[in-house]
């Protein structure tokens, strides 16, 4: 019959099968980027750190702000996020919905009003953010912007 026997009278298909195995890899995928918005609308960005990136993750900004566009592993990202949150305030932050695309990316859009502790200025920033998972982590996180 061409398929996989689950008992005397139950068959599956290959291509329902493989139906499954896309299901879950996006439901995995799902997972991830929904854990990732909702700690970032609750100000858990650096908790999910551990739980959601890899060791190894990269993150590369839309430009250099005097340390090079690219930082390497999750010490350096943390550093990233240290210094964020020791030099602004954020004073509105929106973050989108996840936005799926195919078993290994999404995207998130942010738009964010943060305060300068040090001069008091205020700036305004809108980006998009893509992610990139593999392995069930965030490999890689790119800010266009």
């Amino acid at each position: 019959m061409g398929g996989i026997s689950l008992g005397p009278r139950v068959e599956i298909g290959y291509y329902e099968v493989r139906e499954v195995i896309e299901r879950e890899k996006t439901m995995e995928l799902k997972e991830i980027a929904e854990a990732l918005v909702k700690g970032c609308r609750e100000g858990h960005e650096v908790a999910n750190l551990d739980r959601l990136y890899a060791a190894d993750a990269v993150s590369v900004e839309a430009m250099d702000h005097g340390n090079g566009r690219e930082t390497k592993g999750l010490d350096g990202i943390k550093g990233k996020h240290a210094w964020w949150d020791g030099a602004m305030e954020v004073t509105r932050q929106n973050v989108s919905d996840p936005m799926l695309h195919g078993d290994d990316r999404f995207a998130v859009m942010f738009d964010v009003a943060a305060r300068e502790k040090a001069s008091g200025n205020v700036m305004e920033m809108k980006e998009v953010a893509v992610y990139h998972v593999a392995n069930g982590k965030i490999v890689r996180e790119e800010f266009f912007g």
